[in-house]
């Protein structure tokens, strides 16, 4: 019998735009509810996906999209979970996060410090002279704190070369990565991780052949977290785990993916991007996670949890 599909839908809005590729602080998606079980669908038309009504049709229809098939795999871990009461993130060692860093304000990296996270993901592209400039102002301000650089596949090989180049070799030695810093191709990232001497970490190209990488970065709204940390096991890569700057329900979906992968590949898994609900202004959902922080707090309930405000929600079912 064909499962029974319901949605909801929700905007975000954004403190400020989220990554070089984009400009919009309005991000629209669905929550889901597949039978007894819930998941969210919110796509970046700017990274590839397809839009959100394009989403709901292959969720009706052939299902050959990424997002829309980890959504429905979402929906049946959590369905599974509710069925026998087990709340899924409790009790399951979750990674501690990095601070996501969008946009280039002094008293936000100021207050991630404070509260104590030690890697700092700053997302460039957008202007690399100043972004530039702003990171070595902040690495200087703050000695102990590590930094990865998220450049969507926005510069080239070049520009990321001389944006390494330009910072001393003392900051240097504290740049954890460069996630996606030109588009991938194994001769050009081999040279470009002996120009820079700063590993490199591969996102929206991540897939079991991107061997010229050090770090795969995994995004289980989109990715198959299994199958690509085993290929990460057997080349030496380490692993991060990454929401997809989404609802809290499919932060909670990446936490529990980390927790997973944590317990099948030990020591693979490195500190995540988990912690992104403070890049929105705040709603019922984003205020069950907490404050900000490198922990992640479970937002209590059975599955993947928020219980009391999944039910009160107005589903319409998907026609």
């Amino acid at each position: 019998m064909a499962e029974e599909i319901w949605y909801w839908n929700y905007e975000l809005t954004a403190r400020q735009p989220l990554n070089s590729k984009s400009t919009r602080r309005t991000h629209r998606g669905v929550l889901l509810r597949i039978d007894d079980g819930f998941a969210c669908i919110q796509p970046w038309p700017e990274l590839g996906d397809p839009d959100l009504a394009k989403c709901l049709a292959d969720l009706n229809g052939a299902r050959r999209w990424p997002i829309v098939r980890r959504a429905i795999r979402c929906a049946k871990e959590d369905a599974d979970a509710r069925f026998i009461g087990d709340p899924l993130l409790e009790e399951i060692d979750i990674p501690e996060s990095h601070a996501t860093l969008p946009w280039h304000d002094e008293r936000i990296a100021d207050s991630a410090v404070e509260k104590g996270f030690t890697r700092i993901k700053m997302k460039a592209g957008r202007d690399l002279s100043a972004e530039s400039a702003y990171l070595r102002e902040t690495m200087e301000r703050h000695p102990s704190t590590r930094w990865r650089i998220d450049f969507n596949e926005s510069p080239t090989a070049e520009e990321a070369v001389d944006f390494v180049a330009g910072l001393p070799a003392e900051l240097r030695q504290r740049l954890d990565f460069l996630e996606d810093p030109c588009p991938y191709s194994e001769e050009g990232w081999k040279a470009l991780r002996r120009e820079t001497g700063v590993p490199l970490a591969v996102d929206r190209e991540a897939a079991p052949l991107c061997s010229a990488a050090q770090v795969m970065v995994i995004k289980p709204a989109v990715d198959e977290p299994w199958l690509l940390a085993e290929a990460a096991a057997g080349r030496g890569q380490q692993v991060v785990v990454t929401s997809y700057m989404e609802h809290p329900l499919g932060q909670c979906f990446a936490a529990w993916e980390a927790a997973k992968l944590n317990v099948q590949f030990p020591g693979l898994v490195g500190i995540c991007g988990l912690q992104t609900h403070q890049l929105f202004t705040p709603c019922p959902f984003s205020e069950r996670l907490g404050r900000w922080s490198p922990a992640f707090k479970p937002p209590g309930g059975t599955g993947l949890g928020f219980d009391d405000l999944l039910e009160r929600l107005p589903w319409k079912r998907l026609d």
